[in-house]
């Protein structure tokens, strides 16, 4: 019996590839369930990070006069989770989940915004009297704010 090559084309081994089959590819209450699931255990950690980031806050009733040197810590915290949270978002997006990826990527927005309102904050507390809140003199004598 003489050997003849198959015309199909040979499948991979997980699945991957053009010809997906249906099974493989997410819907959208798998990504729904996925999503919520992920949202439960991140909100309590961004509550937590956050009354972290209040305490630590608190406690500055001796302070020096001079500005303080800007406290990176809290900055750091804030652009982790949003970082764990974007790279969340991709997983699920490889993974064929776009509600749940896109769900992400929209708490990682979010949480970008706190990021830079967190360094914008301390920013501000270390340079105080810098660009919104500078004195200006006119040519007058005058003092404007």
């Amino acid at each position: 019996m003489p050997f003849e090559p198959s015309t199909r084309a040979p499948r991979r081994k997980n699945g991957a590839g053009v010809g997906k089959p249906s099974t493989m590819r997410g819907d959208g209450f798998t990504g729904g369930c996925v999503s919520l699931i992920v949202l439960l255990i991140e909100i309590p950690v961004a509550y937590l990070l956050g009354l972290t980031s209040v305490i630590r806050g608190m406690g500055g009733a001796d302070r020096p006069t001079a500005a303080p040197a800007m406290d990176w810590t809290t900055v750091f915290w804030f652009g982790g989770f949003t970082l764990g949270v974007l790279m969340i978002a991709v997983l699920f997006l490889y993974s064929a989940h776009p509600f749940a990826g896109a769900v992400q990527l929209i708490l990682a927005a979010v949480a970008l915004l706190y990021t830079i309102t967190v360094w914008h904050d301390q920013h501000e507390r270390t340079h105080p009297g810098t660009a919104t809140h500078a004195v200006m003199r006119s040519g007058h004598g005058e003092v404007s704010q």
